[in-house]
C-alpha cells in the first residue's frame, strides 16, 4: 500500500468511521519517525502547529475521543502517534498524577532521554500546560525524592566522548564515602552525589560506575537502598537492562493496572531507539524471548 493511501486510512480510523484495528497497527507499525511527521502535518485537525516551540501536538479534544472510541489499543496508538517532545511530557504529567508509585517514569524520562529529546520535552510540557516541567515536579513532590527528580529533570548533558578518568575515579570514591555513611546523612540530603548523577555525561557515570566497582567490588547499583537513586544510575548505565526489568515485571499475570501499562510505555518509547538491544539483554536475562513472552502472557490471561 503506497504511503498516501496508508495516510488516508489512518486519517479514516481517526476520524471514527472504522479501520480494522489489525490494519491499523500494522500501519502504524511500519511507519518511520518521517512518515509519523507527515501524518501529524497532514492531518490539522487531529494536530495543531506550535510555531514557536516547532512542533506538532494533538488536539485535546481528539484524545479525550480517542480514548473512549479506541479503549483497548488507544493508549499505543495515541503514543506511537505523538511527536516525542509531547509524549514525554504527556508522561511526565501522568506521573506526578498518580503520585509516588509512577515517579519511576519522572526517572526515566529524565535518565534515558537524550539532552535535546529532554529540554524538547520541556519545551512540549510548557506548551501543553502552561508551567514547566521543573515547576510543577517542586510543587507537586514533597518528600524527600524532590531535589534528586528536580536536578535530573532540569538537566542539560554533555554529550560528547571525552571523559576525565581521574575526576570520575575521585567521584566515585566520593559516592562510596557517602553510601558508607548514608544512616549520618542521606543520599537525597547529599549535594555532592545529586550533582554527580544531575549533571555529569552518561559516558562520565558510566566510568564512575567501573571505578566505583574496582573501588567496593559490587555495581553500584546494588549498593543503592533508595529506590530513585538505584533507578537513576541503572537508566544512565544500563538502560537496556532497565527496560527489560520493567518489562518483565509489565508481563507478570497479577499486577496492578499501571504497572501493566509499562509495556506499552517502553515499546512505544523505544522502538525507534533501541529495542533491539531491549530485547537481547531481555533474552539474556530472563532465558525467553521478548515476543514468546508476551504471547505466553497472552495465553494465559486469555
Amino acid at each position: 500500500m503506497a504511503f498516501n493511501q496508508e495516510l488516508e486510512a489512518v486519517t479514516q480510523a481517526f476520524s471514527g468511521h472504522g479501520v480494522d484495528e489489525k490494519s491499523l497497527v500494522t500501519l502504524l507499525g511500519k511507519w518511520d519517525p518521517l512518515e509519523r511527521e507527515s501524518f501529524r502535518k497532514k492531518t490539522p485537525h487531529l494536530f495543531s502547529e506550535d510555531h514557536e516551540r516547532h512542533f506538532q501536538r494533538w488536539d485535546d479534544q481528539y484524545v479525550r475521543l480517542l480514548k473512549h472510541e479506541f479503549v483497548r489499543f488507544k493508549n499505543a496508538v495515541v503514543l506511537w502517534t505523538m511527536h516525542p517532545w509531547e509524549r514525554d511530557a504527556r508522561l511526565v504529567k501522568e506521573a506526578l498524577k498518580k503520585g509516588p508509585n509512577e515517579y519511576g517514569v519522572l526517572i526515566e524520562v529524565a535518565c534515558t532521554r537524550s539532552s535535546e529529546e529532554l529540554l524538547g520535552a520541556r519545551k512540549a510540557y510548557h506548551s501543553l500546560f502552561d508551567h514547566s516541567i521543573e515547576e510543577d515536579v517542586a510543587s507537586h513532590i514533597h518528600g524527600i525524592e524532590r531535589k534528586l527528580l528536580v536536578a535530573l529533570l532540569s538537566a542539560y548533558r554533555y554529550e560528547g566522548t571525552k571523559v576525565k578518568d581521574d575526576t570520575a575515579k575521585s567521584e566515585a570514591k566520593t559516592l562510596s564515602n557517602a553510601i558508607k555513611n548514608a544512616h549520618k546523612k542521606p543520599l537525597n540530603e547529599d549535594d555532592e552525589v545529586i550533582r554527580i548523577l544531575a549533571t555529569r555525561s552518561k559516558l562520565h557515570i558510566q566510568a564512575v560506575c567501573k571505578h566505583y566497582k574496582e573501588i567496593s567490588g559490587k555495581n553500584l547499583d546494588e549498593d543503592l537502598d533508595d529506590l530513585r537513586f538505584k533507578e537513576a544510575v541503572q537508566c544512565l548505565c544500563t538502560p537496556q537492562i532497565y527496560f527489560s526489568k520493567v518489562l518483565n515485571a509489565a508481563l507478570k499475570i497479577d499486577v496492578d493496572k499501571n504497572t501493566k501499562k509499562s509495556l506499552t510505555r517502553v515499546i512505544v518509547t523505544r522502538a525507534d531507539i533501541d529495542m533491539k538491544d531491549i530485547k537481547a539483554d531481555y533474552h539474556n536475562l530472563y532465558g525467553v524471548s521478548l515476543p514468546q513472552k508476551v504471547e505466553e502472557v497472552a495465553r494465559e490471561a486469555g
